[in-house]
């Protein structure tokens, strides 16, 4: 089955960020832009800095095409960078700064970039990368931005004035490699378009939003919100690093309207003493995603937040986000309930299909299978990776997500895992993200991920790896006993946990989603994975 109109999707129209950006420091260039701390850009500061920048790159020889890197945590310099390349037409590399300095040597020798900003925190990983990427030419440090501008820019510079065609790459992110190294994302301008003219419809973002950027700009959840944030000449508010008590008091104090955030941090939240006494009252929409997220975790968030949420469901190679759940369709109590575990139904521009991962062939409802998406949203390809490319995208257009899922009667996606995640238990597929929320409406279990193990008899059987909530009993194995009995009323005996590990913390990545390729490598030593 497909979900919506196969033949004629919705066209979208074909807007660019370096256009937003002139229209915006046009229409109203004394309006508030980007506040960080205590700094804030008007749109004519925001649109001058990016014309300096652009004009100091052409100068040092960097042109269409170069690839520009950028290492820091969320900044208003991301911003003047990023729109200082889409300018000139250079392509934005932004490099996540959680990685250990090898890694992101290693992303930032692969982009081929020739020019890199580096923040303050990261001068000695900057040190690391310069052996590595010896192809980079010119090195700014971000704390010396202004000298650097002075010279090799004019003070009122004028714009270059490059304005990028449909297939112009913008932006190149990096995959969080949560199944295997990071792979170079080219988003173009036909892309981003998409999130630019979408913008209102998708998140009801208008001139009056003030929005709140909060996950990392590597992330597509961090540049592809902060770009649908700015698009209609809003105010963004940028959090640099994940406090939620920090976060609550600048819903507070700028009177955030709409933000993106994963599940993870609305679990932070919902354990922050100050949400009792913060005025979140401004708040109107909450989007979350990017990993799964337990009923009990949401309906409390809805409770404690008194908005409106909606989750999105899409991947760094889709541009972000491809369906929503909409805030109607949040009724906890409700007669259609069942829709919480929904990611959705895909936007008016999008299409999907479900299809056997075997032979390709399209399922029909309520049959799981692998999730494609086909829509002006799809990227252009994997930098340098041909095979790689082809491998999920099809000549027609159809990307192959990796996930599996499936379809109802009424076009509603529902999720179940990453298909490599997926446990096969005596020929009987299990999907984790069913059993995790099972164990995550235990009183006694703060966070929890399954994988599969080996066994002689099974093949695989399924592993719990549990943290604890506070107020849980010091006795591990008596709990296991109980989390085990649990299990076992609630799903079908061959998906219930055979064993149950306790750990502190769940690795993630920084979008959220679990890494359970280090949770079940240890397991695996000497032994071969038929999923891989």
């Amino acid at each position: 089955m497909t979900a919506r109109t196969v033949d004629n999707p919705t066209p979208v129209q074909y807007r660019t960020a370096s256009g937003m950006l002139r229209e915006l420091a046009t229409i109203q260039p004394d309006s508030p832009a980007l506040t960080a701390g205590d700094r804030t850009l008007t749109w004519r500061e925001l649109y001058r800095n990016a014309r300096r920048i652009g004009q100091a790159l052409m100068a040092k020889g960097v042109g269409r095409g170069d690839r520009v890197a950028f290492l820091d945590r969320n900044s208003i310099e991301f911003f003047e960078v990023f729109f200082g390349c889409t300018l000139i037409g250079a392509v934005n590399v932004t490099v996540n700064w959680r990685l250990a300095p090898a890694e992101m040597a290693g992303i930032v020798k692969d982009s081929g970039a020739v020019a890199m900003f580096v923040g303050t925190d990261y001068a000695d990983a900057g040190k690391e990368i310069a052996g590595v990427a010896t192809g980079v030419g010119e090195w700014v440090a971000l704390d010396e931005l202004g000298s650097w501008l002075d010279a090799n820019a004019e003070a009122e510079p004028g714009d270059p004035g490059f304005e990028p065609g449909p297939d112009d790459v913008i932006t190149q992110l990096y995959t969080s490699g949560t199944t295997g190294l990071p792979k170079g994302v080219m988003i173009t301008g036909r892309n981003i378009s998409c999130i630019l003219t979408e913008a209102d419809r998708v998140f009801q973002i208008g001139a009056d939003t003030v929005s709140m950027v909060a996950m990392p700009l590597f992330h597509i959840g961090g540049s592809g919100w902060a770009l649908a944030g700015m698009s209609r000449g809003g105010h963004s508010i940028i959090v640099r690093d994940i406090d939620p008590a920090a976060i609550l008091a600048l819903i507070a104090r700028h009177r955030i309207t709409e933000t993106f955030v994963v599940p993870a941090v609305l679990m932070f939240m919902l354990a922050t003493p100050e949400l009792a006494t913060t005025d979140v009252s401004s708040l109107r929409t909450i989007f979350y995603g990017a990993s799964p997220i337990s009923e009990d975790v949401l309906v409390r968030s809805m409770k404690a937040l008194g908005c409106n949420f909606a989750q999105v469901y899409g991947l760094t190679e889709t541009t972000g986000a491809i369906t929503s759940l909409l805030p109607e369709d949040h009724d906890p109590d409700g007669p259609r309930s069942r829709l919480l575990q929904s990611a959705g139904r895909p936007f008016d521009h999008v299409e999907l299909r479900i299809v056997d991962p075997g032979s390709g062939k399209v399922l029909p409802v309520g049959k799981v299978g692998e999730v494609l998406t086909r829509s002006d949203q799809n990227m252009l390809g994997y930098w340098n990776q041909p095979e790689a490319t082809t491998s999920v995208l099809s000549e027609d257009g159809w990307f192959r997500t990796g996930d599996a899922g499936w379809l109802d009667g009424d076009g509603y996606l529902f999720l179940h895992d990453r298909l490599k995640d997926m446990i096969v238990s005596g020929g009987e597929n299990i999907y984790p993200a069913e059993v995790e929320n099972a164990l995550l409406s235990h009183a006694a279990i703060a966070d929890a991920a399954v994988v599969g193990v080996p066994d002689d008899k099974w093949g695989e059987t399924v592993k719990a790896i549990v943290v604890k909530a506070p107020e849980a009993s010091t006795d591990d194995e008596s709990l296991a006993e109980d989390i085990l009995a649990f299990s076992r009323e609630r799903l079908a005996h061959y998906k219930c946990p055979t064993s149950i590990d306790f750990v502190d913390v769940l690795p993630r990545n920084p979008s959220g989603k679990v890494l359970k390729r280090e949770l079940r490598k240890p397991y695996w030593i000497g032994r071969e994975r038929n999923i891989h």
